[in-house]
């Protein structure tokens, strides 16, 4: 294992990718919505970069808005499978290099493949940074490009418990 930091990786696959990021430093974050109001943004400005494990054991990123969840009918239609799952953060932290709070296909020690929510067309979003404490400013349809992600609606409203 290399002695970079998450945030160095991420700014690394970046510029090898031509995406201009900016890694910001704010305070920790209790919550979605604390980190949002720490980077002046609304929930739906913060992009969750969500691992989804495939039935074959492969794994995926689901980028889907701070206020919204997976919509998984869509995902599942989109990907052509009938299963899909999120795995336990271990499990997560093992397919990327990265914990739960920091992930981002950015910097990932696997590069798995990426699917956008398309509500992100057009915006410039906040996302994790590969450490706690830290996010990555980006253009949404910039990133969808480097990454070479599949823009869909995969996201619904976040149902109540």
């Amino acid at each position: 294992m290399s002695d970079k930091t998450g945030t160095d990786r991420v700014r690394e696959h970046a510029e090898q990718l031509g995406l201009e990021v900016e890694i910001v430093e704010r305070p920790q974050a209790g919550s979605l919505q604390e980190a949002a109001a720490l980077l002046g943004l609304e929930p739906s400005g913060i992009l969750k970069s969500l691992v989804v494990k495939r039935h074959d054991g492969d794994f995926l990123f689901a980028l889907i808005p701070g206020d919204r969840q997976i919509s998984w009918p869509k995902l599942r239609a989109l990907v052509g499978v009938n299963r899909l799952a999120m795995p336990h953060q271990d499990v997560a932290l093992e397919a990327t290099g990265y914990e739960r709070g920091t992930i981002t296909p950015l910097g990932s020690t696997t590069a798995w493949p990426v699917y956008l929510d398309e509500s992100f067309r057009g915006r410039r979003v906040a996302m994790g940074a590969g450490a706690h404490g830290h996010s990555a400013f980006v253009d949404a349809d910039a990133l969808a490009t480097a990454l070479e992600a599949t823009v869909a609606d995969i996201s619904e409203p976040v149902t109540p418990r």
